[in-house]
């Protein structure tokens, strides 16, 4: 018998009081246990709603014949390292034939085994570590092997677009469970060491091995510790997923909206430079698709002004494009964003009322003036939710994005873009400061609400077209994009009071409301006017600033 390694040394096998796949159970805090039915009831089950979990994960690629260091000190915080039994895990994943998904870093997969078997849609997290996922999960009976759950290929129908999902590899994972606790017994991580055989038929076509680190109660500052000691003893960084790694090259391939390679500069040509902002912002409305659909927060806000940045900068643009190639576009993101436009603007009004409800000071008028928004808006919102879902799973809106896709890769330019940026990009925003100033240097404070608003849609082109030039000017632009955006966040307070205000006297107008309800209607009419007129006021050291702040611009 060979002697255990100094890894093995340090193992508890001592029993954990709570089974391994109790212990493991991680849920949402929306979501409910579930209970097993007695063959006998006739209760019939209601369909499981997909869970999320955030998974904070790290991956490690050792060689077959590599020996786990010790990892137990006050270097990791590691106390203790508790044995759990090995078990076998058997996944198959899902992707399109070119493997959109996986470009995308998502996986998706239907596992058998352990714990937490089910169908796994697993999705990067905006702005986190490459090792952190979102982990959307379906019990195993939610799809038959071959036939995902539809609640979940809709998900990322945004990045499927219609392409069949078939099986595209099948892993088989021997994996040896390792619990670390502190010296208070804290469950700090999970560690586990996978042999994973990636499978062809029934024969054994490859085979690697991997090391997972998965921090609990978020807390990366132990897994960083622990993961210090393992590179340490060879092990490598991974950042892949297995089927990614089985899968091989095509996998990790740019997705079919890639990120910008490298930053534009003056001298490069135009094209560059607007071929970069559409790609960015292409990109930025299919990652938000999936934010949306799965109603995360500012998701529609987010997606709905990649539709509008698109559209402003082909107008901007327009003598670099090909005119036929990007009205068609504009036209079709104009229907996007309109379609978007009822559930965001809902949703900007009842927090704006909500929090203007506080501001009233009769505190009758104010609780009755609350409900009386929370309930009409609280069903408006609802379906206006459903309107844009519906909008989002028509024919035109697929057709649109393969559209937008292929436009972003290969866009339609004309001579003139082969020039220089600094020869064409500055005067064409200069056309749109231009229109602004004659439509702003009109406002006053007796201006009628509908010229301010038809500023607000110029200022935003405006903004837009400065900061598409940011990447190829930097400072210059970027000073002239924050003044502007100080000018359209003005001129949207003033767009939303003026907005609110109808809302309420359509609210008002129900024959049905109590006294009071009138009442607290009348005084949250009388916040937004006010509100209004301030902001009318404030306008004009706000524009001044952006005068300032184009005259002394490069890019005049």
């Amino acid at each position: 018998m060979s002697e255990p390694t100094e890894f093995e040394a340090h193992i508890d096998e001592s029993p954990e009081e709570v089974p391994h796949d109790v212990a493991f159970q991680t849920a949402d805090a929306d979501s409910e246990p579930i209970v097993a039915e007695s063959e006998e009831t006739s209760i019939p089950k209601e369909p499981t709603k997909p869970r999320t979990d955030r998974e904070i994960e790290r991956k490690l690629r050792v060689p077959p014949l590599f020996t786990l260091p010790p990892i137990t000190g006050d270097d990791t915080g590691v106390a203790r390292v508790v044995a759990r039994p090995p078990f076998v895990l058997t996944a198959a994943y899902y992707d399109t034939d070119d493997l959109r998904l996986a470009r995308w870093g998502v996986t998706f997969r239907r596992r058998e085994g352990g714990s937490d078997a089910g169908w796994h849609l697993k999705l990067p997290v905006a702005g986190g570590h490459p090792g952190d996922r979102d982990e959307v999960t379906l019990p195993l009976d939610a799809g038959e092997p071959g036939h995902p759950p539809s609640e979940l290929v809709e998900l990322v129908s945004a990045l499927v677009r219609g392409a069949a999902l078939r099986e595209v590899a099948t892993l088989r994972t021997e994996r040896t469970p390792f619990l670390l606790r502190d010296h208070d017994d804290r469950l700090i991580a999970e560690l586990v060491d996978d042999v994973v055989s990636v499978l062809d038929g029934e024969r054994v076509a490859g085979r690697f091995r991997e090391i997972e680190v998965e921090a609990r109660e978020g807390d990366t500052d132990d897994l960083d510790r622990v993961l210090t000691v393992l590179l340490a003893a060879g092990a490598e960084p991974g950042t892949t997923s297995k089927a990614a790694h089985a899968l091989g090259p095509r996998a990790t391939a740019p997705p079919d909206v890639p990120a910008p390679a490298a930053t534009p500069g003056p001298r490069d040509p135009a094209s560059v430079a607007v071929h970069v902002h559409l790609l960015a912002q292409a990109r930025r409305l299919l990652l938000n698709d999936v934010r949306m659909r799965r109603d995360l927060p500012d998701a529609v806000h987010q997606m709905r002004v990649a539709a509008r940045r698109l559209r402003s900068s082909l107008r901007t643009f327009r003598p670099l494009v090909d005119r036929e190639w990007a009205d068609h576009l504009r036209d079709e993101l104009g229907w996007l964003a309109g379609e978007l436009g009822a559930i965001r603007d809902t949703e900007v009004l009842l927090k704006r009322l909500d929090a203007h409800c506080d501001l009233i000071d009769d505190e009758a008028g104010r609780e009755a003036a609350r409900g009386v928004v929370d309930r009409a808006l609280g069903a408006q919102l609802i379906t206006a939710r459903a309107s844009a879902l519906e909008a989002l799973r028509s024919e035109r809106y697929r057709t649109l994005l393969d559209e937008l896709v292929v436009a972003v890769r290969e866009p339609a330019f004309t001579d003139e873009a082969s020039r220089p940026a600094r020869a064409v990009l500055p005067a064409l925003s200069w056309e749109a400061w231009k229109r602004l100033k004659h439509e702003a240097e009109w406002l006053t404070h007796d201006t009628a609400a509908e010229h301010w608003h038809r500023t607000r849609i110029i200022a935003k082109r405006a903004r837009y077209a400065a900061e598409a030039l940011e990447p190829v000017f930097g400072s210059d632009a970027q000073i002239l994009a924050q003044s502007l955006e100080a000018v359209t966040e003005l001129l949207g307070e003033h767009q939303d009071a003026s907005v609110a205000q109808d809302a309420i006297r359509l609210m008002a107008s129900d024959p049905a409301l109590a006294g009071v309800e009138g009442w607290g209607l009348g005084l949250l009419h009388g916040v937004e006017i006010e509100s209004e007129q301030r902001s009318r006021v404030e306008f004009i050291p706000v524009w001044a600033v952006a005068v300032k702040a184009h005259r002394r611009s490069r890019l005049r």
